[in-house]
């Protein structure tokens, strides 16, 4: 039962994400601006069910497990920002890869700290 909780989860998490992708925002520049977004936005996400689900133990379960590892699995992508990475570098847009590296971790780290924040 738990796969198929996965499995929804993960095909909300995915199209959210592809649909994401479809909007017209930053295709004229190479700088992968929906991936970061997308990521940052999953952080944030994950840290706060993963807070909510500490701070409220009467929260199913079940629901925690399709949101965290589904939706926000699903949503997020690391393979997607691993290629972006490289193709930029590759391209010999090495500082830009850099930043985004760099603007990738950076973000994400701090929208987790933002989540437990405001449920804490």
């Amino acid at each position: 039962m738990d796969c198929i909780i996965v499995g929804i989860g993960g095909f909300i998490g995915t199209v959210c994400r592809y649909l994401i992708g479809l909007l017209p925002i930053g295709a004229d520049n190479a700088f992968p601006i929906k991936t970061l977004t997308i990521n940052v936005i999953g952080s944030f996400l994950i840290a706060l069910i993963t807070a909510l689900s500490v701070k409220n133990s009467e929260l199913n379960p079940q629901v925690v497990l399709m949101l965290r590892v589904g939706v926000c699995g699903g949503f997020t992508t690391f393979s997607t920002f691993a290629y972006e990475s490289t193709e930029l570098m590759k391209n010999g847009q090495t500082m830009l890869a850099l930043g985004y590296v760099c603007a990738s971790i950076f973000l994400g780290v701090l929208a987790i700290f933002l989540a437990q924040m405001i449920v804490n």
